[in-house]
């Protein structure tokens, strides 16, 4: 039988939890306290098969791209079509890697390992 409780067993298979696991919690919970009032200005879904070269350069590169540009006010779900098949059906995706931009309106579509900026900066209504 496994612990799946996050303690330390001891001999008598009592335990407490270990101080970085405590730490690590009391962490993600103030980031949650943090952010909850929060709503992304960016909402942005991109669409990879599996751990493809390509597929991490474009998360990658979308990542940087983001953090560059609006940090702290989007929210990316990337989503694995051969995990998720009906995604691609129901998002109408011929291509992969496939950005789509939902919020801010319009809605805007990128294919491709997103490594062309301008084309990101423009489309993302960013362009000076």
């Amino acid at each position: 039988m496994s612990n799946t409780s996050g303690k330390k067993p001891d001999s008598n298979g009592n335990g407490t939890l270990k101080p970085e696991l405590t730490s690590t919690t009391e962490k993600f919970e103030e980031a949650l306290i943090r952010n909850a009032g929060r709503r992304a200005e960016y909402i942005l879904r991109l669409y990879v098969t599996g751990s493809t070269p390509r597929s991490l350069k474009a998360i990658s590169n979308l990542k940087r791209f983001c953090e560059e540009n609006f940090p702290d006010e989007y929210e990316l779900e990337i989503i694995d079509i051969y995990k998720n098949p009906e995604a691609v059906r129901d998002e109408q995706i011929i291509a992969a890697p496939t950005l789509i931009k939902v919020l801010p309106a319009p809605l805007r579509r990128f294919v491709g390992d997103l490594s062309n900026t301008q084309k990101l900066l423009v489309g993302m209504g960013l362009y000076k």
